[in-house]
């Protein structure tokens, strides 16, 4: 990598009194002895535990990203904006790290390094090398250490119950079917492209076209992949509203996007009372100076996870004219779209200038509480179906012809079980029954208007002072704490939304946990018995 010429870097805004890394117009390819730093154990005077736990021996500077290597025998990672360790420290040397260096090769991702054993490693490539420790890690471990057993998962949104009869025996006779077993074509089975492209017509206003405008996908995480990796290069923005499902950001960044981050904003009172999720918003300004030159995509999700709000229909109309009016692809990600409990607008819906750009994301593991069946859809113009499925080949050729062939007869008999209209009335019954305890318990939460998700603010929630959390959620935002405490305390697992936010935006939401009401009603009524035990923490 070049550096031009220009005033000299330095790192100590990051926290660290390291030399400078400067060096004109030459590779930073050389390994840099640091000798002994000051502090060289602390890369980020405000996260000490992250740092280093000896000398560091090794540096390079790579982009946005420093890497440094110790007599720890571990690799970190460091986003030189934040000054914060970006995934878990890499580890596998047997002695210290003595040298670093990106591979010769010209591979700028990859990085190489030699150690004090006498090894040489090559590491697979930043974007996955990198990892933070993830959420759904960190809640599996808590409910390991829980002595309060079985745990009651209210924290990940599969659901506890099967798809009704009439989908299970659907499956069941599709895996009789010989040709149900084999490949089915890349842009997804006949029979359920033309079962979406019927169920979906009468909400379009349009009779939508199989054939060119709905193409099937394995699961809705996929087509969304395939969707980015059809319309993004290197460089190319983003704009995505905080908080996000955390698979957007790995899936815009695989083939090289940027990141560019809006957050939603809560009610202002949403700490003392419970309020409308729909009172979650958007600022429109921050939304257009967000945008630059190189925006090609906004991602809108409603209703939104885990937030629960259905964005109005003005709302949607002011981002639609927006992006007509700077021509970006709109990624409107309604997998949630027969769980609404208010109004709800398709985006696609809004003008033809609008529905020329957008991309309508659907799920049948969410519409038929079938989330491991990963059948998935993308429905939109043929001028972008076409090139989303063409990455969709690339990516995995096909998706699952059972259960595609399962998912179309489902659409093709669920008005005549009346499964839309009965789904939405249980989830919102479900909705009703849990939040119930935090009424009593006078702790407030923000009131879905879609979706099966709850933000619930505990605020008002003292944690024990001398509570011994392990050191890597200590160094996350409260709401790490709050969710380890409840899982190892009440036995009971619900997800910290910071894990939705970036580090600039995670005080947004360090008082909130989110939960999922996917549950049977017993499991509810247990989860809502073991939560009873924070009243004595309520202050």
């Amino acid at each position: 990598m070049q550096f031009d010429s220009g005033p000299r870097v330095r790192l100590s805004e990051i926290g660290v009194d390291w030399y400078n890394l400067y060096k004109q117009r030459t590779r930073l390819n050389q390994n840099w002895t640091a000798g002994r730093f000051v502090n060289s154990q602390l890369p980020h005077p405000n996260h000490p535990a992250e740092g280093h736990t000896d000398d560091i021996y090794a540096i390079q500077l790579q982009g946005k990203h420093l890497v440094s290597g110790s007599v720890d025998r571990t690799i970190r990672i460091w986003d030189v904006d934040t000054g914060r360790l970006v995934g878990e420290p890499l580890q596998g040397h047997a002695g210290s790290v003595l040298c670093l260096q990106f591979d010769p090769r010209d591979h700028e991702d990859t990085i190489v390094s030699g150690g004090a054993g006498g090894e040489l490693i090559f590491w697979p490539a930043a974007r996955v090398a990198g990892q933070r420790q993830d959420v759904w890690t960190i809640v599996n471990e808590a409910a390991t250490a829980s002595p309060v057993q079985p745990i009651v998962n209210m924290g990940q949104g599969f659901f506890g119950y099967n798809p009704p009869e009439f989908v299970l025996d659907a499956a069941r006779d599709a895996l009789s079917k010989v040709e149900c077993n084999q490949y089915s074509p890349t842009k997804g089975r006949p029979r359920l492209k033309k079962a979406i492209a019927n169920a979906y017509s009468p909400f379009f206003g349009r009779t939508l076209d199989p054939d060119k405008e709905v193409t099937i996908t394995t699961g809705a995480n996929e087509g969304m992949l395939s969707a980015f990796m059809a319309f993004l290069e290197q460089g190319d923005e983003v704009i995505v509203f905080e908080p996000f499902f955390d698979q957007y950001i790995s899936n815009i960044e695989m083939p090289g996007g940027k990141v560019v981050y809006v957050p939603l904003h809560p009610p202002k009172d949403g700490a003392t009372k419970t309020t409308s999720a729909g009172e979650w918003t958007l600022d429109m300004k921050a939304l257009e100076a967000a945008i630059t030159d190189k925006t090609r995509m906004i991602v809108l999700n409603s209703p939104h996870n885990p937030i629960g709000k259905v964005f109005t229909k003005q709302e949607m109309q002011a981002i639609g004219d927006l992006c007509v009016k700077h021509n970006i692809i709109i990624l409107s990600d309604e997998v949630y779209d027969r769980l609404y409990y208010v109004p709800f607008t398709r985006m696609a819906t809004l003008s033809p200038e609008i529905a020329n750009l957008t991309l309508t994301v659907g799920s049948g593991g969410k519409n038929f509480y079938a989330t491991g069946w990963r059948v998935g859809w993308l429905i939109g113009p043929e001028h972008m179906i076409k090139y989303v499925s063409a990455a969709h080949t690339r990516i995995c050729y096909s998706s699952v012809s059972p259960l595609q062939e399962a998912t179309a007869v489902a659409f093709e008999q669920a008005d005549a079980h009346n499964f839309w209209d009965e789904s939405k009335a249980e989830m919102k019954g479900k909705v009703d029954r849990f939040t119930q305890v935090f009424d009593e318990l006078g702790l407030p939460y923000s009131e879905p208007e879609g979706g099966y998700f709850v933000l619930v603010n505990l605020a008002k929630v003292k944690l024990p002072e001398d509570y011994d959390f392990p050191s890597h959620v200590a160094n996350r935002p409260r709401d790490f704490k709050l969710s380890w405490f409840c899982i190892v305390e009440l036995g009971v697992a619900a997800i910290p939304p910071t894990e939705f936010f970036t580090d600039a935006n995670a005080h947004i939401v360090e008082d909130w946990l989110r939960f999922a009401v996917c549950k049977n009603d017993d499991v509810l009524e247990q989860a809502k018995e073991r939560l009873r035990g924070l009243k004595k923490y309520i202050q």
